[in-house]
């Protein structure tokens, strides 16, 4: 192999479209504030190589692991994770808690990038100047994602971005790194050797692998066989469909069967897929041009990403081949391809929009096929049936994954796994990237094939694993923090956060204001007490409720304005809220954000 000491760097950035948007990090979120817990288990001496996962282990996406080496720390993946309403109102991603980092950011030497998706690159204009803008490695095409992505955040500065290439050494500080491809759904995807003195450490990034019934190609077998090695101490690996047994399907035979379809379709044909099966959306719009069909592309994020893939080289079209959508009708149905957005039931992405006969250029008739090229994402299955009984009042035919072979995931299943993880032959083998569910799938599929049951590590975030010789692995009891933390609106803050628990109690019960005049000279209050009611009762049918609140606000307001001379204002206003909420409680079974506000008169 040959070593390769200096890397070109990328400074300028691709003129792609983008949004502006400013970020704004809160003054309680800043290093000189973080006070971490000095222990041995935090602090590295730089005798043992040590691994941290920071995300990732608890959930699909979040992904961030960190490994020290001889006082140097290498980052692997920056990625954020998407959340409903549900989990966490009014909050757009959640990041992974880089305390722990922020408090050793003069040690870190490198950020690795496996591969484009926003589970993995999503974070860092968020975390990167919390870090001190260390250099990022990754590939070309992951470089060109990240810098699209970069391109919204204007005012930050510019990323110093270092390629590389699979099979050549990059050496950083004393330290060797070699990156190997792997197949995932995106081009370009990459996982990581990292060369200690005590052994490799091999992160596997998200991968499949491309096989025939079961049989690795010839390319993977290559690809493995290099990257086994006695030397290998500790490996790193995707769990995100250990829970699914055998092997996937390929991306390949999937390809071959879209093609097959929309060859014996005559109308009109919509693809419903996500932005982020880079692979598939490439391919998708040669066959259409190949077949001799014009391609619509309704959604931004598909915009942008064959803007991406135009930058890269990885698609050359035809001038004319892709339409504006609002010359749709202008065509022939049996001339024309959607590429839409909304397969997961997004309700204003294009396929949503169409669905409620919104969408101000697609409007479906009883010839279209729509063919969702992608499976449910756990959480959607409501979202996404809703859609579909929607779609359906329209008459059209719809193609999904669970009638036709339409869609490949683009993590390995069960047997992949198995088959990697025998080549890669580490002493240690921690499952990573999903659900505790699927980590324990995972552990449990190459215990069965054989693998030491005492060599499997399964950690959770914020864990640390110190690796003491090429013989013996410590798990420590203490944790680095790994609550993580939430991107609001233009601030990124932590999940104590008072807002984000006032949030949660006001979406479940609501918010209840008791206002009150009181005489400053006797005590008394004046009038009835007003109340207002959002989101916890309707005021209209609660009246015998109300007037029972009145009373009682009454009763609590005056005693404690006879006991407190000079009037002590927050103390009657905390007795009163603490009062309310028990009386509330017994009375309606909620309990809701109460706010006593006392006006002196």
């Amino acid at each position: 192999m040959t070593e390769k000491t200096t890397q070109p760097t990328l400074k300028k950035r691709v003129s792609l479209p983008h949004n502006i948007r400013r970020v704004v990090f809160r003054a309680e979120d800043k290093t000189s504030l973080i006070k971490l817990p000095s222990t041995p288990a935090t602090q590295n001496s730089g005798n043992v190589i040590r691994v941290i996962p920071l995300g990732g282990l608890e959930e699909v996406g979040r992904n961030m692991i960190i490994i020290e080496v001889d006082g140097d720390i290498f980052i692997s993946d920056m990625g954020f994770e998407f959340v409903t309403e549900t989990d966490a109102p009014g909050i757009s991603y959640v990041l992974p808690n880089v305390k722990y980092l922020e408090a050793r950011k003069k040690k870190i030497r490198a950020v690795f990038i496996t591969h484009g998706h926003l589970d993995h690159i999503g974070a860092i204009p968020y975390i990167m100047p919390r870090l001190g803008n260390p250099p990022i490695y990754t590939r070309e095409l992951t470089a060109l994602m990240i810098k699209k992505r970069q391109d919204e955040f204007p005012e930050l500065p510019m990323l110093d971005i270092r390629m590389m290439e699979p099979g050549k050494r990059v050496k950083i500080g004393s330290t060797f790194v070699e990156a190997f491809a792997v197949t995932h759904s995106i081009p370009d995807s990459m996982g990581l050797k990292i060369e200690t003195r005590l052994g490799n450490i091999i992160l596997s990034g998200d991968l499949k692998l491309d096989h025939h019934d079961g049989v690795p190609t010839k390319e993977e077998q290559d690809v493995w066989s290099k990257v086994k090695d006695e030397k290998n101490i500790l490996f790193i690996a995707d769990s995100t469909n250990a829970e699914r047994p055998g092997f996937s399907i390929t991306e390949r035979e999937v390809m071959e069967n879209i093609e097959e379809i929309i060859k014996k379709i005559k109308g009109r044909i919509i693809v419903g897929t996500f932005a982020s099966q880079f692979a598939r959306m490439i391919r998708i719009i040669q066959i259409a041009e190949k077949l001799g069909r014009k391609v619509v592309t309704d959604g931004r994020s598909i915009k942008t990403n064959i803007e991406v893939a135009i930058a890269a080289g990885l698609i050359n079209l035809t001038a004319g081949h892709i339409v504006d959508i609002k010359t749709i009708d202008d065509y022939p149905p049996d001339k024309i391809l959607v590429l839409a957005t909304g397969a997961q039931g997004e309700e204003f992405a294009a396929l949503g929009r169409a669905s409620r006969g919104v969408h101000k250029f697609l409007k479906f008739k009883t010839t279209d096929t729509i063919i969702f090229s992608s499976s449910v994402i756990p959480g959607n299955e409501v979202a996404v049936q809703d859609l579909k009984d929607n779609l359906y009042r329209y008459g059209v035919h719809i193609i999904n994954y669970r009638t036709s072979d339409v869609h490949s995931t683009g993590h390995g299943n069960a047997g992949e796994l198995v088959w990697i993880n025998k080549q890669v032959g580490a002493r240690y083998f921690m499952p990573g990237y999903g659900y505790r569910s699927m980590l324990h799938a995972h552990a449990d599929a190459v215990i069965e094939a054989g693998f030491p049951k005492e060599n499997i590590i399964l950690a959770e975030n914020g864990t640390i694993i110190d690796i003491m010789d090429n013989k013996t692995a410590k798990v420590h009891k203490e944790k680095v923090p790994a609550d993580p933390m939430f991107v609001d609106g233009t601030t990124v803050s932590d999940g104590q956060s008072p807002v984000m628990n006032d949030r949660k109690v006001l979406a479940q019960d609501g918010i209840f204001v008791v206002i009150t005049a009181i005489n400053a000279s006797t005590g008394k209050v004046h009038r009835s007490p007003d109340i207002i009611s959002r989101g916890f009762i309707y005021l209209k049918e609660s009246q015998e409720l109300l007037k029972h609140v009145r009373i009682q606000t009454r009763r609590l307001v005056e005693e404690q304005a006879t006991k407190h001379r000079p009037l002590n204002l927050d103390y009657i206003k905390n007795d009163l809220r603490e009062k309310l909420t028990k009386f509330l409680l017994q009375k309606t079974g909620k309990r809701p954000i109460i706010l006593p506000v006392i006006l002196e008169i």
